[in-house]
């Protein structure tokens, strides 16, 4: 049985759309558009320190990053994201989700700057400090994913609160898309500047020394956006679902948000404290009763991101691999080592803007109409049937006529990645546990979602090579080929959409009425199960 709702709290779940809401996305979302910038902007410029740093004298091709380096570079920023996601989101929980939003950014912004400070000329002095650098800013991106979704969840009201806890996730697009258009930017100009033969007319030549600042000002860029935020993050005040439901704190939560929402709020200290008495407020992570109300709710949120990442970030990192295997970006030999860059720059613009960005805000605009469950199935479903679509009739997608057609398969796969389970996965979490715990739960989910991108980043660079040892990059073992690569893809994002079914659906509903926090937990109603439903019906 529900009991009355705390006047600050209904107060917030009530509230018309107004400025504060604005503020919140931005300032949160300029977290995302920076972590999103920073974690693909390597894949922009991989090829180009393959052939800065590892040429090889004779050698037909241009020289690329060893297996082990390569997938350092790619990954390292990943296992840092995972770290980070388990510490700060659970730092989020034990002291406060602003107190620790301020580390975060500053990681970010240091750690973005240094990784384009790379000590050294020589390539395992360059290569090690990138990686130590890279993962310290996914150490700092990773605690941006549950503090930024909790906050938000937390201030927005329940009609709109899936949109606005996506359009902070839908900045990441807009970071994709920034982080190819600075490479296309910086690119053009210094290949404008230093107008260099390709690879097969001169292969030292082709690789000017000043194609070192390239890269090294594509990833510094980063810091930016970030470093433009910092201020606004340190005047947000606390939630008050955290002040009032986990500090305890009635009397700042009703004066904060008295603040916020400029009408007058009631302290309630009599009824916080009977809150914190009841056992459903109460219990840990490791309990009978989280297993029994939360514990497939967990696994649900775990089990679709980290499936959901092990595809997008595949398709994510190595679209310049893809891009290259069906033709689509001309052979390496043909061009100079910084128009390679603006040539992959410009084919991830491309699919950014034409898919990713879209694909974001349609599930901003429907996620409050169709429902969190609708959107993740659809999108999952459709990842899918393009999946398998592009990987069946493979051989044929690869002839000069139908590349077009690929690429825009290939484009209704992020379409349907970013208008269903990339955003979804993101929002669920933020929604569905109880304040005391859902920083830390949501960093669980996220963390269980950079398993999947770290598999998927490891594990497509030798799966995708071809199965014919003298088609494999060099330095590779023959592996499965793209057109396996992508059927196991399929398949992931078919089992993504089978785990679907195990996360609830909250549209609608207060954060409370889907924790229970705000219930009478009288033995009675303890005996039992949640009534929460699975799937909407």
């Amino acid at each position: 049985m529900a009991r009355e709702q705390l006047q600050v709290l209904s107060a917030l779940d009530l509230a018309r759309t107004q400025l504060y809401h604005f503020t919140a996305i931005v300032i949160a979302g300029m977290g995302f558009f920076t972590d999103a910038y920073d974690l693909f902007s390597i894949s922009l410029v991989t090829k180009l320190l393959g052939r800065i740093y590892y040429h090889v004298e004779g050698a037909q091709k241009p020289g690329t990053l060893p297996p082990s380096v390569s997938a350092a570079v790619n990954g390292v920023a990943l296992c840092g994201t995972l770290a980070g996601q388990l510490f700060f989101g659970w730092l989020g929980d034990k002291m406060g989700r602003k107190s620790v939003y301020g580390i975060t950014l500053i990681l970010m912004v240091v750690c973005s700057v240094a990784s384009g400070l790379s000590f050294g000329n020589e390539r395992k002095g360059v290569m090690a400090t990138l990686c130590f650098f890279r993962f310290w800013l996914g150490f700092g991106i990773g605690g941006d994913y549950p503090l930024s979704a909790t906050i938000m969840s937390e201030y927005a009201n329940k009609k709109t609160r899936g949109a606005f806890i996506a359009a902070v996730f839908a900045m990441q697009g807009f970071g994709i898309l920034a982080g190819g258009i600075v490479s296309l930017i910086v690119s053009a100009a210094f290949d404008h500047s230093f107008n260099a033969p390709s690879y097969e007319k001169d292969p030292v030549g082709s690789t000017v020394k000043q194609a070192d600042y390239v890269w090294r000002i594509i990833l510094m860029f980063g810091a930016a956006p970030a470093a433009l935020t910092y201020y606004w993050r340190m005047k947000m005040p606390e939630t008050a679902r955290y002040t009032a439901l986990v500090a305890k704190n009635a009397r700042k939560a009703a004066a904060d948000m008295s603040k916020v929402l400029q009408v007058d709020i009631e302290a309630e200290e009599t009824k916080v404290e009977k809150l914190a008495m009841e056992p459903a407020n109460s219990f840990g992570l490791f309990s009978r009763q989280f297993a029994r109300r939360h514990g497939l709710h967990l696994l649900g949120t775990t089990s679709t991101w980290f499936l959901l990442d092990i595809a997008f970030y595949s398709q994510n990192l190595f679209q310049k691999d893809i891009f290259s295997a069906i033709g689509w970006i001309p052979k390496a030999e043909t061009m100079n080592a910084i128009h390679e860059v603006f040539r992959i720059a410009k084919a991830q613009t491309l699919i950014a803007l034409c898919s990713t960005v879209p694909g974001y805000w349609c599930t901003v605009i429907f996620i409050d109409y169709m429902g969190r469950f609708a959107i993740q199935l659809m999108g999952f479903f459709f990842m899918t049937v393009f999946m398998f679509a592009l990987a069946i009739p493979y051989h044929h997608w690869t002839l000069a006529p139908n590349r077009i057609g690929f690429v825009v398969m290939y484009s209704l796969t992020f379409f349907f990645a970013n208008f269903g389970p990339n955003a979804t996965t993101f929002v669920v979490p933020a929604e569905i546990f109880p304040a005391r715990l859902r920083s830390t739960c949501h960093g669980i989910s996220a963390a269980s979602g950079k398993a999947g991108a770290i598999i998927g980043a490891f594990g497509f660079l030798y799966a995708s090579q071809s199965q014919d040892k003298t088609q494999t990059d060099a330095g590779y073992p023959p592996g499965i080929g793209m057109r396996n690569s992508l059927i196991v893809l399929g398949v992931i994002n078919f089992l993504g959409m089978l785990f679907t079914f195990l996360v609830p659906e909250p549209k609608g509903k207060s954060l409370e009425e889907m924790t229970g926090e705000n219930e009478d937990d009288s033995p009675e109603l303890d005996m039992q199960p949640p009534t929460n439903r699975t799937v909407p019906v």
